[in-house]
C-alpha cells in the first residue's frame, strides 16, 4: 500500500499547488473537501489543512473535526493555521490591512523540524485577511515577519504546525524545503511515487481488473487518451478498441497523422470519418455552449453506433486526469459553468459500460511523465493541448466548412512556424481563432473586405493559470505576413496579449 498524504481542501486556488509540491518531491497525495473526509488508514502519514477564501471569524465557516487526525502529523496552512488557533482557544482577528505578497522571516526557529533548513530572512508569500493575535496555550510561535507576530507555530508535544504563508507558491523561496521537511521527515512518507512505479502498478492493476474483458476507448490524439490507451494496451493487448473520430474540426491533416502514430504504437484504432454529420449538427448554432452540447452529442451517438460493431464490450475506458476529479467533487460541488468540459459525457449512461479512468490520480506533467516511462513518441508528449471541440470553439460565430478551411490553413501555419523556428517547445498551447469581423485591406490596387484572425500562444504549468507568450516580433511579422499572402479569405492577424485569469485560454 503506497504511503499517502492527505490534503484537505477548505477552498483555496491553491490547493492543487500544494498536491504538486507534495508530488514533486515523489510522494502520493490526495485532495479530498473539508466535508468529505476519507476513511483514515495506515497508508495516511499526514494531513496538511488547506488555506480557504474564508474566515473563521464568519458564520458558517468551513469547520472541520480535528480529533480523527490526533495521531497523525498535521499542517495548517494559512485558514488551516487560523482554524487550528481558533479550535484551541486562541484569538483570530482582522488585519488592518490586507496582507498580500512577499513578506521576510524575520525569526525562524531551526531547532524545530518543520524550519530545519530555512533560513533567516526566508522570503515568503502571504494571502490573508485574517491573524492570529493570540496562541493558544501549548502553542508556541517559531517564525514571524516584521508585521505577523505569528508566522508560524508548533503544538507542544504534538507533530501539529501551523503557517500562515503558502509555501506551496514559488514566491515562497525555500517552502519546498518546507513542505520536504514535514512531508518526508515528520511524516516520514516514502518517496515512491515515480513514474516508473505508477506504470508497472497500473498495468498489473488493469490486467487484474480487466482480465479477458474488451475495452473501448475513444482517442483523440492528446497526451492524455494516448498515455491512457497505452497502458490499457499493455495491460489486455488486442482487447483494446480504439476509436478515432474525424468531426471536422481538427487540425490541418491531423486524421491521418494521429492515425499514422498511433499504428506506430502497435494499437488496434479505427479511423471514422464523421465530418458531415458534425457540420451538419452544427448548422446555424452560434452560442458556444450549443456548439459544445452539439459536438458532444454528435461525438456519443457516433461513437455508440461505431462501438456496437465490437461485441460483449464490458468498459470504456477515458483519459480523465486527476483535476477533472477534483472539479467534479469540489468542497462546494462542481464550479460555476464556465464552459463545459472538453472530456465528453453521457457516455458511459448512454452505453451502459464500466468506466476505467488509469489517469484519474496525475497531474498533466505527470501524465507526461508515465508517456516517458512507457517509451511514447516525444512528438505525441509534447503536443500542446487541443480543445475536445476542437476549431469548433476557435471560429466565434457559426460553423461552415469553408470557415474550418481558413482557419485551419492559418492554424498550420502558425504551427509550422512555431516549430521551425525553435518555440513551441518554449509554448504551453498555441493556436488561431477565426473571428466574426471582417475589415478594410487593400491587396495589389484592390479593396478587400475581409476576415481577422487572432493569434494565441500562452506559457502555463497546467493550464489552471497561464501568461500570454512573448513571442519575437520579427517571428510574428513574419507568420503574419505569409498568413495573408498564402490563406484566402484573411487580410488581418492580430495577437492577444491576455493573461488567464481573467482572460481564459480558448476564446469560447
Amino acid at each position: 500500500m503506497t504511503d499517502k498524504i492527505l490534503i484537505l481542501d477548505f477552498g483555496s486556488q491553491y490547493t492543487q499547488l500544494i498536491a504538486r509540491r507534495v508530488r514533486e518531491l515523489d510522494v502520493y497525495c490526495e485532495i479530498h473537501p473539508f466535508n468529505k473526509v476519507p476513511l483514515i488508514d495506515s497508508s495516511t502519514k499526514g494531513v496538511i489543512l488547506s488555506g480557504s477564501p474564508c474566515s473563521v471569524l464568519e458564520e458558517g465557516a468551513p469547520d472541520i473535526d480535528l480529533a480523527q487526525f490526533r495521531e497523525l502529523p498535521l499542517l495548517g496552512v494559512c485558514y488551516g493555521a487560523q482554524l487550528l488557533a481558533h479550535k484551541n482557544g486562541g484569538v483570530v482577528s482582522r488585519s488592518e490591512h490586507r496582507e498580500y505578497g512577499r513578506a521576510n522571516l524575520d525569526s525562524v526557529d531551526t531547532r524545530i523540524d518543520l524550519l530545519k533548513e530555512i533560513n533567516f530572512g526566508s522570503q515568503v508569500w502571504m494571502s490573508h485577511g485574517d491573524t492570529i493575535t493570540k496562541l493558544p496555550e501549548n502553542f508556541q510561535v517559531i517564525a514571524h515577519t516584521e508585521s505577523i507576530p505569528v508566522a508560524a507555530f508548533k503544538v507542544d508535544g504534538q507533530s501539529t504546525y501551523g503557517i500562515q504563508f503558502h509555501p506551496e507558491v514559488t514566491h515562497s523561496l525555500e517552502g519546498k524545503t518546507l513542505l520536504r521537511n514535514f512531508v518526508v521527515h515528520i511524516c516520514g512518507a516514502g518517496q515512491d511515487w515515480t513514474a516508473d512505479v505508477f506504470a508497472e502498478n497500473t498495468i498489473k492493476e488493469l490486467k487484474e481488473k480487466l482480465g479477458d474483458d474488451k475495452v473501448v476507448m475513444g482517442l483523440s490524439g492528446g497526451v492524455d487518451s494516448s498515455v491512457a490507451a497505452t497502458l490499457i494496451h499493455h495491460a489486455i493487448g488486442k482487447n483494446l478498441y480504439c476509436i478515432f473520430v474525424d468531426n471536422g474540426l481538427l487540425r490541418k491533416n491531423e486524421f491521418e497523422q494521429v492515425l499514422k502514430s498511433y499504428e506506430g504504437l502497435g494499437l488496434n484504432v479505427k479511423g471514422v470519418d464523421a465530418k458531415d454529420q458534425f457540420y451538419n449538427a452544427l448548422k446555424g448554432l452560434t452560442d458556444p455552449e450549443d456548439k459544445r452540447k452539439a459536438i458532444g452529442k454528435t461525438f456519443i451517438d457516433i461513437f455508440d453506433q461505431e462501438s456496437h460493431k465490437i461485441e460483449d464490450v464490458k468498459w470504456l475506458g477515458q483519459g480523465t486526469i486527476y483535476p477533472d476529479v477534483i472539479e467534479s467533487v469540489s468542497v462546494n460541488g462542481p464550479s460555476v459553468t464556465i464552459k463545459s468540459h472538453h472530456n465528453v459525457g453521457g457516455l458511459p449512461e448512454k452505453m451502459k459500460l464500466k468506466v476505467v479512468e488509469p489517469l484519474n490520480t496525475l497531474f498533466k506533467d505527470e501524465v507526461r511523465n508515465v508517456g516517458k516511462a512507457l517509451e511514447i513518441p516525444q512528438f505525441i508528449l509534447g503536443r500542446h493541448p487541443f480543445p475536445g471541440p476542437g476549431l469548433g470553439i476557435r471560429i466565434l460565430g457559426d460553423i461552415t466548412a469553408e470557415k474550418v478551411r481558413i482557419l485551419q490553413d492559418v492554424d498550420d501555419i502558425f504551427i509550422s512556424g512555431l516549430k521551425e523556428e525553435g518555440l513551441y517547445d518554449d509554448v504551453w498551447q498555441a493556436g488561431a481563432m477565426l473571428l466574426p469581423v471582417q475589415s478594410v485591406g487593400v491587396m495589389g490596387d484592390e479593396r478587400t473586405y475581409e476576415n481577422v484572425v487572432a493569434l494565441r500562444a500562452v506559457s502555463s504549468l497546467d493550464g489552471m493559470t497561464a501568461d500570454w507568450c512573448h513571442l519575437p516580433y520579427e517571428f510574428l511579422g513574419k507568420v503574419s505576413n505569409k498568413i495573408i499572402n498564402r490563406v484566402k479569405g484573411v487580410n488581418r492577424v492580430v495577437y492577444d496579449i491576455s493573461s488567464k485569469p481573467p482572460a481564459t485560454i480558448e476564446w469560447e
